[in-house]
This record gives C-alpha cells, structure tokens and sequence, in this order.
C-alpha cells in the first residue's frame, strides 16, 4: 500500500521523440493537500508529462521524486504501485463490463477460482459510497452517464489507494451539474491530504478550484506559483503564449462572401426547436451552449450521421440532400467529431490510412485496387499542412 506523500517532484524531466523534444528540463514539484494545475496552449507538454508520470512513458533524461526519494516508472503497473493514478480525458473502462467490474479491474476477487460476485459488488459499493455515488455497481457501465463514468474511474483510483491523482481535462463531456459534482469531490480528495494534478483549457475552472500552477510553453517550464493570488488571467494568458492578450487572435472585422452553408428549418434529434442560419463564405462560425444544448447533434445533422425530420441545406446557394457521411463528403462536408477516439479514427489502421480512407472511394486504381502511393503522397501533403 502507497504511502500518503507530502509532495512529487519532477527534475530536469525531458522527453524527446524523433524531431521533437516534448518536454524540455521541466522542474517543479505539487503539494499534498492542494490541486496544482498544468496550463499550457496544445502541444506545450502537458499530457506527455502525465504519460510520463504514468509510466507509459520513460523520460529521456531527468528523474522523479517522491517525498525526495527518486522513483523508477518503468511501466504503468509501476505508477500504481507508487500510488499514482492518472484520470485521462479519454476514459479507460469497458463499457459491457459492470461498474464493479470496471473498479476493480485487474484485482477481482476470487472464490474457488471463480471470481467473487458477491464481495466484488460489495467493495465497489464502499468505494463509491466515499463518492456520494448510490448507483448499482453491478449495472452495465454504459447504462450511465458520462459524469458517473468519471466517478467509476475516480472509484478505481481509490480502490488503487492512489495517493497523487492527475485529472487530464476531466469536464470536457460533463454537464454543470456533473462538474459541480466532480469539483466537490476532488476538493474532499485534496482535503484529505492527496496530492492532485488538474489540466484544463478552462480558466474559470482554474481560478475556482487549484490552489497552484505550472504553466509549460513549448515543452519547457515557464513558472510555477504556489499562490493563485498572484496571478490574473491576463497574466496567465501572457505566461502561456508569450504576448499580451490582446495580441492573442489578432482579430480584426472583414468582409464576408456569399452564402456559403444554409440550414432552412433544421429538425431532428437533439434539436428542440427547428433552427435555421446561414455562414458565409470566409466566416468561422461558432457554437455555444451547455452540454446537451445541441451543438453536437447539430453538426451530425448536418453531416448526415443523424436523420433530420425536417428542413433544407444548401451549400453555395445550390440545394443539396444529406441522406448519409457518404453524401456529405461527396458534396464536400468534412466532420472533426467530438470524440475523436469512437468516431474519428481507427486506432488499429495506419495515420496513412486514417488520413486517406475518406477519400478512398474517389482514388482507386483499376478495378478497384488501392492506389498506396497517392495515398502516401496524399498522407505526406496533409501532415505538412497541419504543422
């Protein structure tokens, strides 16, 4: 059983991968009892840094410290046996498994060699009863919500006895009900002396629950405060990017072309009222709204993964019917979905086939074949495009 440590310390920590050192001479040390944030734009080191701590990956150079103490974190199973447990954005449970059975993964208890259902049950019960959470740990896991999937995977760091827990963008997908929840529990966490790790885009959300910062910029550590008295957004915001804030997207007022995307009296599911706009060509058009507000059934709409019941698009002034994916991207629209891991990619396939297999309909060889060196060509134009 981890001991409960006074703080973690991270020294000279780098990471280098081929052509990229993601992290850089990166020090700092968190505190039992607070919640120590890690701010930083995409790609400043923040998740390799918990991967890192997790011991999926090894540092390139430099060493981590508990309590002064250097630990080796060779593999996973290390980081657990320190009492280290990392809460990713992207949840790792099994959905057909029980609750129960998502808690205590990997250590179920056992009876005659079968697995102990009863004591199984009544464990997970315990745990999530320290969560304020009463739902039956023998349902399904995909029976629940997504903000009592974050209580489960909490439920299994517990059951871990972790003692230093990293929340890698934990509100994402919740509700605010569900983040008022989560707040409550990670502050009982930090109260009961554990050492906590947050990382969130969401500013408000750092000013209201960390008690201290490290902010990262291109793989390096900028500064650490241990008092968020000293800090002002502006400040942060500075910290982060390296300019003023008022330099940040550089916006300034344009003229806009014709009518580039049309939505006429759009209805369907999660939509609670038909809903019409129109975006001009050259216009970035946001959307706003809570959880379940319907931005993302929205989007699906559009791009035909959900049937509308109602309503018409037209695309550069010229009507166009969406039955399917297929017709949307025949027609030109593309959709970056929310989840990117369900709906976006293939993990198992290539990044040469998860950047081509849209548009492998249109670029086949003879007789259907696969034509691999476009398809190589076309991987190679697209990475260059999004550095």
């Amino acid at each position: 059983m981890a001991k409960s440590p006074s703080y973690i310390e991270f020294r000279n920590i780098s990471k280098h991968f081929p052509g990229v050192k993601a992290l850089n001479n990166v020090s700092f040390r968190a505190d039992a009892g607070s919640v120590h944030a890690l701010m930083g734009e995409n790609g400043a080191g923040k998740s390799t840094l918990l991967k890192t701590l997790s011991g999926f990956h090894q540092p390139t150079k430099g060493e981590i410290a508990i309590d002064g103490k250097e630990v080796m974190l060779g593999s996973t199973n290390d980081a657990l046996a320190h009492g280290i447990a990392i809460i990713y954005q992207e949840l790792n449970l099994v959905p057909e498994l029980t609750v129960a059975e998502n808690i205590y993964l990997g250590q179920l208890p056992t009876k005659r060699g079968r697995v102990d259902t009863e004591t199984l049950n009544r464990n997970a019960r315990v745990q999530l009863e320290r969560l304020g959470e009463t739902f039956d740990p023998s349902c399904q896991l995909k029976e629940l919500s997504i903000g009592q999937w974050q209580m489960v995977e909490i439920a299994k760091a517990l059951s871990r006895n972790a003692q230093i827990i990293a929340f890698d963008e934990p509100t994402s997908s919740l509700s605010q009900r569900e983040i008022k929840n989560l707040f409550k529990i990670i502050r009982e966490l930090r109260d009961s002396g554990k050492v906590i790790m947050y990382v969130s885009h969401r500013m408000e959300e750092i000013f209201d629950l960390c008690d201290a910062i490290t902010i990262f910029k291109d793989g390096q550590h900028v500064r650490s405060f241990h008092d968020m008295s000293e800090l002002t957004h502006d400040r942060l915001v500075k910290l982060m990017v390296g300019r003023e804030i008022n330099d940040i997207y550089n916006y300034r007022s344009r003229q806009h072309g014709q009518s580039g995307l049309r939505i006429e009296n759009f209805e369907g599911p999660g939509l609670s009222q038909p809903l019409s706009m129109d975006i001009k060509q050259g216009e970035i058009l946001g959307l706003f709204g809570l959880v379940g507000a319907g931005r993302t059934e929205l989007t699906r709409l559009i791009f035909g993964a959900d049937k509308k019941s109602a309503g018409n698009m037209y695309l550069h002034n010229v009507k166009i019917g969406v039955k399917n994916p297929q017709d949307a991207i025949r027609a030109g629209i593309t959709l970056c979905s929310e989840d990117r891991k369900a709906d976006g990619i293939i993990p198992i396939m290539s990044v040469q086939e998860n950047t081509n297999i849209s548009a492998r309909p249109w670029n086949l060889r003879f007789k259907g074949l696969i034509d691999f060196e476009w398809e190589k060509k076309n991987a190679s134009k697209q990475k260059k495009h999004s550095m």
